[in-house]
């Protein structure tokens, strides 16, 4: 029996961990003791997808994909569906992602959540996320995939409304994890259509008989063109892509952890992954192929404008987010399939930094939030700091960080494919990166104190510090595993990955021969960009704090227009929201449940009540009256005798 065969004790850890602190959590009365549990079971989880790393590495590249049945699921008529767990490159890279980047957070949590009524809960719930999730990575048919996608939406809407009982924005945390809820179900109802087209299509759920099954349909082929849109609409619901994105800046309501947790290396990426596994699928239908790129690119450009003007410290990593997933699936629009899963695993690194950095900021600070109020935080928190400013620059896209490489990487591969105006989109989009990312770190840490009078900044402790330092070293060195030839590397995560891309690959155009020279100059724009916009928003708010306010004033409808999220929220409220309550509370209940459903419920219980009435009327108890209706019943039933 090899390792390979112990997988899925990296998914039950995470489900023991829940277990044991979901029904004993509360009668343990030591904090450490649940941290160190939850902690525990999902750095278990990452010790075991290294050594299925370590397995696969030593197996030669075409025997790299294994599947371990747990026990048969579902039978019923044509459909065979297993609790499976498919182990190959893609998985395992994405177990390591979301078990370590994960661990990491679970530790930040130890001493972020300190003192909090519901600690034991929020282990245990963060432990399901992980469990769910690893379902969903591991899963080698897209009903079990689906089952992952589900469980996680059930978690994030647990964990964003953990604080239920308190306000966020226009409602409660509660309001928001609901929204969240809400919006991914429209993206799954796109995914449930997408498998029941695969399944009347292939006859089956399971990814090595469709895809074995794929390679025969012509490139272009009607059926795979609406599969792959279908299975695209669940992709922008989970990853929060146009138009589905608004339930992820109101996921901010949940604790810094809950935020690092979704929005790095887990439930965001979940659409990723998905169209990765389903690169086969995509590659067959050129047109969905285009539509990932340009939302892709869209969403990149779209968020980034958005993060310009943002004053929540929270808000602005969350628009950052969407931007950056905007980012993967435009290289997974331009076929750069082992780039896009590059950038998922750099933007776990320093997008988990990012966040669980903003939540030290807010723990010293007494939950301020508004970035407009901090300042000055340099000195008292240099830890902080620090590993802040590794994530900044690292998301940025600055040269050797790793961030350069992934965001390098897709830029190059649209480019080269000669998607030029989704070149230049991302492009722009790097720059406005640059810039906002440089707000807010110049806004946060450097010029004047702008805090409340009274507070005492500290710098983030335990625990907090050791996790931020481990993921700064990861922000700054992540990069090494895709290296790119023209800079005298092996892009070694393209090779590892290579083998799982290569039926799609091989079904899409080729670029012409590679061109160092050419690659260089777009390299030197990609950085040129984000120097600039680092320069001007540290002249802007540090030296010239004129300008800022001038142009606001200036361009106030654009101000004002940034500032409000381009009105979507509005314009959804106003479309959809507000039209389905209304026509729920004056067609549907006032007509359709009043006067229809409980006038028909009425209706019977009043025929009843007659019927009832009327035949009790034989009931006199009289037993002169009862030898009557026999006689006359005995007469009558002779006479239709003789009439017969």
């Amino acid at each position: 029996m090899t390792t390979i065969a112990l997988a899925p004790l990296a998914v039950l850890l995470p489900l023991i961990g829940f277990l044991v602190n979901g029904l004993a959590g509360r009668y343990l009365k030591k904090e450490w003791l649940i941290g160190t549990l939850g902690s525990a079971a999902v750095g278990a989880g990452f010790v075991f997808g290294c050594i299925l790393f370590n397995e696969l590495l030593a197996l030669p590249a075409d025997d790299r994909a294994h599947v371990i049945t747990i026990f048969p699921w579902i039978a019923a008529g044509g459909l065979q569906s297993a609790v499976a767990y498919q182990v190959d490159p893609l998985s395992v890279t994405m177990l390591l992602v979301v078990t370590g980047v994960g661990f990491l957070i679970h530790v930040y949590s130890i001493g972020y959540m300190h003192g909090d009524p519901g600690y034991w809960r929020f282990f245990s719930y963060l432990n399901l996320f992980v469990f769910a999730m690893l379902n969903l990575i591991l899963a080698d048919n897209f009903l079990l995939m689906f089952r992952g996608g589900e469980g996680v939406g059930l978690c994030s809407y647990l964990l964003i409304g953990f604080w239920y009982d308190r306000d966020f924005e226009k409602g409660t945390t509660a309001d928001a994890a609901k929204k969240a809820f809400i919006v991914n179900r429209i993206g799954d109802f796109g995914f449930l259509i997408g498998m029941f087209l695969i399944f009347m299509t292939f006859g089956s759920l399971q990814f090595q008989s469709v895809f074995g099954q794929a390679g025969k349909f012509d490139i272009g082929t009607p059926v795979m063109v609406a599969i792959t849109l279908s299975l695209f609409l669940g992709a922008t619901g989970k990853s929060a892509q146009i138009p589905l994105f608004v339930w992820l800046p109101d996921a901010m309501a949940g604790p810094t952890p809950v935020s690092a947790l979704i929005h790095a290396a887990t439930m965001v990426t979940a659409g990723v992954y998905m169209v990765a596994r389903c690169s086969l699928l995509f590659a067959l239908a050129p047109i969905s192929l285009q539509v990932v790129g340009i939302i892709g690119a869209g969403t990149a450009l779209f968020a980034a404008t958005i993060g310009l003007v943002q004053n929540d410290i929270k808000k602005i990593l969350a628009y950052s987010t969407i931007s950056q997933l905007g980012y993967m699936f435009l290289a997974l629009g331009v076929g750069a399939f082992s780039a896009g899963i590059f950038h998922v695993v750099t933007h776990a690194f320093f997008k988990a930094l990012l966040f669980l950095g903003a939540g030290a900021v807010i723990h010293a600070l007494h939950d301020e939030q508004n970035i407009r109020k901090m300042g000055a935080l340099k000195g008292p928190m240099p830890v902080t700091y620090w590993t802040f400013l590794a994530g900044a620059l690292a998301i940025s896209g600055i040269f050797p960080l790793s961030g350069f490489f992934s965001k390098d990487e897709i830029l190059w591969q649209a480019f080269a494919g000669e998607h030029w105006i989704l070149w230049a989109m991302g492009l722009t989009g790097a720059a406005l990166t640059a810039f906002y990312m440089s707000r807010l770190v110049t806004l946060t840490f450097e010029g004047d104190a702008r805090w409340a009078s009274g507070t005492h900044p500290h710098d983030a402790p335990g625990t907090m510090a050791v996790t931020l330092i481990l993921l700064a070293i990861l922000s700054v060195l992540g990069g090494i595993f895709g290296v790119p030839a023209s800079l005298g590397g092996g892009n070694a995560i393209g090779h590892w990955l290579e083998p799982v891309f290569r039926p799609a690959l091989d079904r899409l155009p080729h670029a012409g021969a590679e061109n160092h020279t050419l690659e260089y100059v777009l390299m030197a724009m990609s950085v040129g960009v984000a120097l600039a916009g680092i320069f001007i928003a540290r002249n802007w708010y540090l030296k010239r704090k004129d300008v800022p306010e001038t142009l606001s004033n200036r361009l106030r409808w654009a101000y004002t227009t940034l500032l409000n999220k381009y009105y979507v929220d509005e314009i959804y409220d106003a479309a959809v929201v507000k039209p389905v309550v209304t026509g729920s509370e004056k067609l549907l209940w006032r007509v359709v449940d009043v006067h229809v459903i409980d006038w028909s419920v009425n209706a019977i219980a009043r025929f009843t009540a007659a019927v009832g009435r009327t035949f009790r009327l034989v009931q006199t108890g009289v037993i002169q009256s009862y030898a009557l209706i026999f006689v006359v019943g005995v007469v009558a039933i002779l006479a239709w005798i003789l009439a017969h």
